[in-house]
């Protein structure tokens, strides 16, 4: 522009050289244009954009009528001269001064230009012509002092141009017109009467107060409606978009070149401009933008609360109007409201976060809660056909209660924390660990690819496990039992934690580490639970009994004991296996009715093969529930008299893994029934956890081998070392030791050699009713009644025993001390 303008000014000059003035008149025709260029820069309305103020004066208005009253060189120069004389005096900046003087000459110029495209006589014969070229050269003005100014004032308040050029459109226009009236109105005074000129400058005064006076009206009419808008748009809860608003907005409202919001609440602060933010920080980090700064501190109406504070930024000096002030107070109250609600939601949805987290997590380890397990289980039930296979591991921690027994519960805590911990490292990111109480874990597994693929992730979750844990210098071990469950076709989350806890029971009974839920063997699926129905009249009808499986002398083959194994003979599903019913009859209230009547029909047998000559004890199996019930004994002790048989006839069997937990109970009962004679013996031992444990509490007289252990012994030299402990233990504590599981000679023989006496198992006989096993000892093997197989060698033979291999003090059941 300056450029330009100095090539326009130069030409006017060499023009103005060509026709210098002629005498004094010329010259005070001069002097009048460049007084009247000045009165029109200095009668004007200001706008400020920022650091910057903008003017808009009747400089254009000046330009037309010098064009009416003398040659456009002179009016060129005139302006020239005009616009630097008011710059000087308003000791405007040098940027500001030589962009005033440019952009004046060239609109001066472009006047110019616009006469000259005309070709007419200037100024033209007749009025109305001269009026009509008046208008366009005065039309041609007025758009190029727009073309030259609103681009600029856009590019410093960072507004697009076209949107720059629409805002004050009707005022500029009705500008345009009102100095367009005053230039023609002059123009026809001047050529009317000179004199009359003096009524001009009143004239323009007027107009020019009322046009300033609008242009104020509508400027504050439309900085009330952005402040209006501005506090719609902070009514939201979310903070940092009531920040954001408000340095946006802020910056346009009040024409800043950056805002900032300080918050005393978290040490925060925000800046940004028209763009967004530019910073979202700290507290004290400076900024690059030096000048003016207009604090305002962000208070409500009563000044009671002081969130922070609100900085208005400008590069160069500004004093905001009382407007301004007001505006900015008003906005500063609101600002002050809007970050006290945001900050108020965020507490209620930081505890509402809270609430739901502690509702769905575990306080002390921090994993989800059996609420949290249910709800992903089932939302991912809901979608199991496109995520691939859903399974449920089921994680319970052995005789934990021994730990929070022996060190304490802060102790046990610990260790819960650091299985936590350890089950966590040990899932895959798809996976959701899960406390569900006590010592109960669980762990879902997502997205399998096929459901065998659970249980090798079962192994590796339970392997976390078996490093001893650190524990205030100590260091534990803490052994868990696992149950597998893939998620079933009906019955959803609910069903699939069902199955996953019947084969984590599997998995103890078993003396497992973990176990795969098999529909075979639960005992409390729908069909079970059909069949608890039919239990009361399946106890009054007797439609329970009782087959038996001998117990026999691994070297003779004699028979020296039978186990009692209990069956339901029912009408409708023919003969049920006591895994699908033993549960149910445990649940429910006829246990004692079930039991009694197991124990009468041994006892009746166990008398029957006396009175034929074979005196043998009787074995049965106890449900630990019984041996919480006080009446127990007295049971017990009543059939035998009422049967006739000594005490020692009878042998009760107690499940390792089951009492346990319970030895403070069932000590007292299991006390009175060895006082009186009856037999106690531990079955499956070596699958439990406390087997030296149980052996210190429970007076019992003999130990049975699992029968896992007698199969795997051949191939297993750890099954073959519980075994040979277990006959030294028993040989120590004068205990009979009977293995059960014989399958095979070959077992038979290898147990002899150890020096096991006893032996139970299908190479002499499947359990079958207590007449058929009468019918086999009197039949005998190889003509000896009480036998049911040969002897392992012939008598009189001399018998060469291994050094490790000692005779215990009794070999026959029937004859071991009480």
């Amino acid at each position: 522009m300056v450029t330009l303008a100095a090539v326009v000014a130069a030409t006017a000059v060499i023009a103005t050289i060509r026709h210098m003035p002629a005498n004094a008149g010329d010259v005070s025709t001069i002097s009048a244009l460049v007084l009247m260029i000045a009165l029109g820069a200095i009668v004007k309305a200001r706008l400020r954009i920022r650091s910057t103020t903008f003017s808009f004066a009747w400089v254009e208005t000046a330009i037309v009528l010098g064009l009416a009253l003398a040659p456009p060189p002179w009016v060129i120069l005139s302006t020239g001269i005009g616009i630097a004389c008011v710059s000087l005096v308003n000791r405007l900046t040098a940027i500001k001064t030589a962009f005033g003087i440019a952009k004046h000459t060239l609109v001066a110029g472009g006047a110019t230009l616009v006469i000259m495209l005309l070709g007419q006589r200037w100024p033209p014969d007749g009025l109305l012509n001269h009026l009509v070229l008046l208008g366009a050269v005065y039309l041609a003005a007025a758009v190029l002092d727009d073309l030259l100014a609103i681009p600029v004032i856009a590019l410093a308040s960072g507004t697009r141009i076209v949107r720059q050029f629409r805002n004050h459109l009707d005022l500029r226009i009705a500008g345009f017109a009102v100095r367009f009236i005053v230039a023609a109105l002059t123009l026809i005074i001047l050529r009317a009467d000179q004199s009359l000129l003096l009524a001009v400058p009143p004239l323009v005064l007027s107009l020019h107060l009322a046009y300033s006076a609008r242009i104020r009206g509508r400027t504050e009419q439309q900085a009330w409606q952005r402040l209006a808008r501005t506090t719609d748009a902070l009514n939201v809860v979310d903070l940092d978009t009531v920040l954001t608003t408000a340095v946006t907005q802020a910056t346009e409202l009040f024409s800043a070149d950056e805002v900032e919001i300080e918050l005393r609440d978290g040490d925060r602060a925000v800046r940004g401009g028209t763009g967004g933010i530019t910073f979202d920080g700290p507290i004290g980090k400076p900024t690059d933008v030096d000048g003016t700064v207009v604090p305002t501190p962000l208070e409500g109406h009563d000044r009671t609360v002081d969130v922070g504070v609100l900085r208005l930024r400008f590069r160069g000096p500004v004093q905001l109007s009382e407007r301004e002030q007001y505006t900015l107070r008003t906005f500063a109250s609101a600002l002050c409201t809007a970050v006290r609600n945001a900050q108020a939601y965020a507490e209620l949805a930081r505890v509402a976060n809270e609430h739901a987290y502690a509702a769905t997590h575990d306080a002390l380890t921090g994993l989800a809660n059996r609420r949290h397990l249910l709800d992903e289980g089932t939302n991912q039930l809901s979608t199991r056909h496109a995520d691939g296979v859903t399974a449920l591991v089921l994680i319970d921690l052995n005789h934990f209660k021994e730990v929070n027994d022996t060190l304490g519960h802060a102790a046990g805590d610990q260790v819960l924390v650091q299985v936590a911990d350890r089950l966590r490292d040990a899932a895959q990111a798809s996976d959701l660990v899960a406390r569900l109480g006590g010592d109960e874990f669980a762990v879902l597994l997502r997205g399998l690819p096929a459901p065998a693929v659970a249980a090798h992730r079962a192994e590796t979750l339970l392997a976390a496990l078996h490093e001893p844990f650190e524990l205030d210098g100590m260091r534990i071990s803490v052994e868990a039992s696992g149950g597998i469950s893939v998620a079933p076709s009906t019955g959803g989350m609910t069903e699939l934690l069902r199955r996953a806890d019947v084969a984590m029971y599997q998995a103890k009974r078993a003396g497992q580490r973990i176990s795969t839920y098999a529909t075979t063997r639960d005992t409390a699926d729908l069909g079970r639970l059909t069949l608890g129905g039919d239990l009361p009249r399946a106890v009054a009808d007797h439609e329970f009994i009782v087959n038996f499986q001998p117990i026999v002398d691994l070297g003779t083959g004699e028979v020296t004991s039978a186990e009692a194994l209990a069956r339901w003979r029912h009408p409708t599903h023919g003969m049920i296996d006591p895994l699908r019913f033993l549960e149910a009859v445990e649940r429910s209230g006829l246990l004692p009715a079930f039991a009694e009547a197991i124990l009468d029909q041994a006892l009746i047998a166990a008398t029957t093969w006396r009175d034929a000559g074979f005196d043998i004890p009787v074995a049965v199996n106890v449900s630990p529930r019984s041996l919480l019930d006080a009446r127990f004994p007295g049971s017990v002790l009543a059939r035998l008299r009422a049967h006739d048989l000594p005490a020692d006839r009878l042998v009760l069997e107690l499940t390792e893994t089951l009492t346990l937990s319970q030895l403070d109970v069932v000590d007292r009962v299991l006390s009175r029934l060895r006082d009186e004679g009856v037999r106690l013996a531990l079955d499956d031992f070596g699958t439990g956890y406390s087997s030296l444990s149980l052996l210190s509490r429970i007076p019992v007289h003999e130990l049975k081998i699992d029968r896992s252990f007698v199969t795997t012994m051949e191939s297993s030299a750890e099954a073959a070392a519980v075994i040979r402990s277990t006959l030294d233990l028993g040989r120590s504590l004068n205990l009979a030791v009977v293995a059960e599981g014989v399958e095979s000679e070959p077992q038979r023989r290898a147990l002899w050699e150890l020096g096991c006496v006893a032996g139970q198992g299908h190479l002499f006989a499947r359990p079958v009713p207590a007449g058929t096993l009468l019918a086999a000892m009197q039949r005998g093997s190889g003509g000896r009644p009480g036998t049911l197989v040969a002897p392992l060698h012939n008598a009189g033979a001399v018998i060469r025993l291994s050094q490790t291999r000692r005779q215990p003090g009794r070999a026959r059941l029937p004859h071991l001390p009480a």
